[in-house]
């Protein structure tokens, strides 16, 4: 059985520490952030140990690919998973692996348990309190790659992203759709269509 913080600590230092200080949002604290979630909400779903570490290595790996280029960063991830990998799993524990990562990318489509974790895992701040704050630092990295990005622009592109969105585990679904919905109100306010 492998290490997970051993191989973590290899991870953050080999790459998501050397991630460009421009991603405010895609970066470490967002990794750490996904993992504590979805350990969260696999207690909850009650997922087995096996499949508890395969979730925990995917949120690991889901967001490295942005050390190569942020457009495809979930292949480029898998990539990753399968090079740190390669040794210690087997080819189906990688391919339920690289599954999960590919979960992540928007519009999500999960297509089992594992997945629809990863997936609320990755956007539970939505439905919560961090929004606000979340949303900020993606907004600040956005406008690394667009500079004229209008905070107006940010507001109608997140209000769209809101619309399209749902959470797909039954806790998230009950537990922070409400606030989602608040916060939805709160972008509309600022974009006076409330």
């Amino acid at each position: 059985m492998m290490d997970f913080e051993q191989l973590k600590t290899k991870v953050f230092r080999e790459i998501l520490e050397n991630l460009p200080s421009y991603l405010t949002y895609h970066n470490l604290a967002h990794t750490e952030y996904v993992l504590q979630k979805a350990q969260f909400l696999a207690r909850i779903e009650g997922v087995s140990e096996k499949e508890l570490e395969l979730l925990r290595l995917a949120c690991l790996f889901h967001d490295t690919g942005f050390i190569e280029n942020p457009k495809n960063h979930e292949e480029i991830g898998c990539g990753i998973a399968k090079q740190y990998l390669k040794d210690e799993l087997n080819a189906d524990d990688l391919k339920v692996i690289c599954g999960m990562i590919m979960a992540t990318q928007i519009p999500q489509s999960p297509t089992n348990q594992l997945e629809r974790i990863i997936a609320d895992a990755d956007l539970e701040y939505l439905g919560t309190e961090d929004f606000e704050r979340q949303g900020d630092a993606l907004y600040e990295e956005l406008k690394h790659f667009n500079p004229n990005l209008s905070e107006q622009a940010w507001n109608e592109l997140q209000l769209t992203f809101l619309d399209k969105h749902h959470y797909h585990t039954e806790y998230c679904k009950k537990n922070r759709e409400p606030k989602k919905q608040a916060n939805i109100q709160s972008v509309k306010e600022k974009l006076k269509l409330a």
